[in-house]
């Protein structure tokens, strides 16, 4: 466990060669399938095993050269992303190039793959080793090769943020894992992070409702926006409104989690939890799990826009296309958050002195020996001049 944190925790070296050996074997593969070669993951297909991308149905002597042509030429930006860090035009144009290739990858070429995933993790563990109940044949029949290609696609498109970000971050002479440059200041003030936080947050708890309201009325038996047949349909299709309703229930549980961000119980165990209470939440609990969801429920939102097939029922429509509002207000709260709480960063020595008293202290001068020797002078004289070390 250790070394692999210790691995991630230089992701600013390595996350730009991480993108490219993807593009490159990527832009292989669409050679191979450009060739003639078997797999291609957007050929039309069953139904059944149909995902629910843009590019599904694509045909192949159209897409494969593509996705050769972007994924090599991915590959050699992101080298020059790794080797050159100066400002100039060739830098905004590289840092365009990577974020959009992340935004493609991870948002729009993706479906509602990544938040299933996410929401019935617990049940695919436990399908692994008693089967999935009902009639399919396995787990291979929920993660078939057409799903499975958007979940590699989604991990490219991180690799791809995460290595524009640290080269962003590189050409701005800031510290790769912070972004904080020395004398800049530390960003928005806590109150305005935190005001920002609560439109997110209200944001982000309004737009699921829409989708909480029916699926809920569809479990009690009103055929909220559906006909009185499709409502029958679904009480006819063992485990289908179980599932809805259960989806319904975890939004709402969400909702009340995502209030976290903003709240006071999100940053001190309250005292229900009696074993924690009054110790501070590691931001990491509320940051990583909130993240996940925000950057996996965006795609699922989107997909709904190219999804014909769906548009005359509003209420399978027109809820899940607030999803979109949903990601992107939590997004926004979990950077806010993130932002307000963040300490002194372990490798450059800025910021504030972390939340958590003493602790934080202790923290912030440790962090303070692995500042390079001339911040450390500039340091020391504020010091002796009466200002604080913050």
């Amino acid at each position: 466990m250790t070394m692999i944190w210790r691995w991630w925790a230089y992701w600013p070296a390595w996350s730009g060669y991480a993108a490219a050996a993807f593009s490159l074997l990527y832009g292989g593969l669409g050679l191979y399938w450009w060739a003639g070669g078997d797999g291609f993951p957007f050929a039309p297909v069953d139904p059944d095993h149909a995902s629910g991308s843009i590019l599904e149905g694509s045909r192949v002597e159209v897409v494969a050269p593509v996705i050769a042509a972007v994924g090599l030429l991915g590959a050699i930006v992101a080298l020059v992303m790794t080797r050159r860090a100066r400002p100039g035009r060739l830098s905004v144009g590289l840092v365009a190039f990577g974020w959009a290739m992340a935004g493609a990858l991870v948002l729009i070429v993706p479906d509602y793959t990544l938040i299933t995933l996410v929401a019935f993790a617990p049940l695919l563990l436990v399908f692994a080793f008693t089967g999935v109940p009902g009639d399919q044949a396995g787990v291979g029949d929920i993660l078939y090769w057409h799903r499975t290609n958007l979940i590699i696609i989604f991990v490219g498109g991180l690799l791809w943020a995460a290595a524009t970000l640290a080269y962003r971050r590189r050409v701005r002479a800031a510290c790769g894992h912070c972004g904080r440059r020395h004398g800049a200041g530390d960003g928005p003030a806590r109150h305005t992070l935190l005001r920002w936080g609560r439109w997110a947050v209200l944001v982000a708890c309004l737009a699921p409702l829409p989708y909480e309201v029916t699926r809920i009325a569809w479990a009690l038996g009103f055929p909220l926006g559906v006909t009185p047949d499709f409502l029958r349909m679904m009480q006819d299709t063992p485990g289908m409104l179980a599932v809805g309703l259960g989806c319904a229930v975890a939004s709402a549980a969400g909702g009340v989690l995502t209030h976290g961000l903003v709240g006071r119980w999100g940053e001190v165990y309250p005292r229900w939890i009696w074993f924690k209470a009054g110790k501070r939440v590691p931001p990491a609990l509320a940051v990583v799990p909130a993240s996940i969801v925000s950057v996996t429920i965006i795609p699922a939102g989107l997909m709904f826009l190219w999804t014909p097939e769906v548009r005359g029922t509003w209420a399978l429509y027109v809820p899940s296309v607030f999803w979109i509002a949903w990601g992107i207000g939590l997004g926004v709260a979990t950077v806010a958050y993130h932002l307000r709480r963040r300490g002194a960063c372990r490798r450059c020595g800025s910021g504030h002195v972390s939340d958590n008293g003493q602790d934080g202290v202790l923290f912030r001068l440790g962090s303070l020996l692995q500042v390079h020797r001339s911040a450390r002078r500039r340091i020391g004289y504020d010091g002796l001049r009466g200002r604080p070390l913050v």
